[in-house]
């Protein structure tokens, strides 16, 4: 049984039915809001593990709420909207939103990020080792091992692969991960991303120009994807 708490914040009733109706199925709790206020009271009131987050709502803007959720909530929160330009996208990201999926959506893909975020966000926590297939990336000793052989790092691409690693499953955008690595003067020099994103899948990948781990999500980032 999964158990994990998941709150809907959507104004559409035959989405919040059809979302209750998928997670229950699959084991999770399920606590709904039709709007910015309820959500947001509920979430604080009752805090749950993941929150799905409509950016439509009809008393507030859904970016709105996503800041003022990040100022005190720590858990996931998955964007679950008809707004699909990348701007929206981007945005959403980089304000602390764990993943962003399009209506309308396929129930079983909603299911699949879930677990992967949920799964992301107890790893976190408990498991410091990492294991996809033949790579291993044990967090706490920073090794890298593909094949049962050592991985060697430069201290930037260490710093890339960990930050992946930490957030898989989650798309990490340029800005993001050109602030983290190269801190806020660098947010524009995507070249050094894609340079160090080229030597990485190098050194990790079995098919660098078919990447499995570090997937490309175009115009907005990357997302690291374990294929255990």
């Amino acid at each position: 049984m999964n158990k994990a708490v998941i709150q809907v914040i959507d104004d559409e009733a035959q989405i919040r039915k059809l979302l209750e109706i998928a997670l229950q199925s699959n084991d999770y709790i399920v606590q709904q809001a039709a709007n910015a206020k309820d959500g947001m009271i509920l979430a604080a009131n009752h805090p749950p593990d993941m929150i799905i987050l409509d950016l439509g709502l009809p008393d507030e803007d859904g970016h709105s709420v996503l800041k003022k959720l990040r100022e005190w909530y720590t858990n996931p929160i998955l964007i679950l909207s008809v707004q699909s330009s990348e701007e929206d996208i981007v945005k959403a990201l980089d304000n602390g939103a764990n993943d962003y999926l399009v209506k309308p959506f396929r129930t079983g893909e909603l299911l699949a990020r879930i677990r992967s975020i949920l799964r992301t966000a107890i790893n976190e926590d408990v498991n410091p080792v990492i294991i996809c297939n033949d790579l291993q990336i044990d967090l706490s000793a920073r090794i890298v091992k593909k094949k049962n052989e050592l991985v060697k790092l430069t201290a930037t691409e260490y710093h890339l692969l960990s930050l992946f690693v930490k957030n898989e499953g989650k798309v990490l955008t340029h800005h993001y991960l050109l602030r983290e690595v190269w801190g806020p003067g660098f947010i524009n020099q995507s070249q050094y991303l894609r340079v160090f994103i080229a030597q990485l899948r190098k050194k990790i990948e079995n098919d660098p120009n078919r990447p499995e781990y570090i997937v490309t999500e175009s115009g907005i980032g990357y997302r690291f994807v374990n294929r255990e």
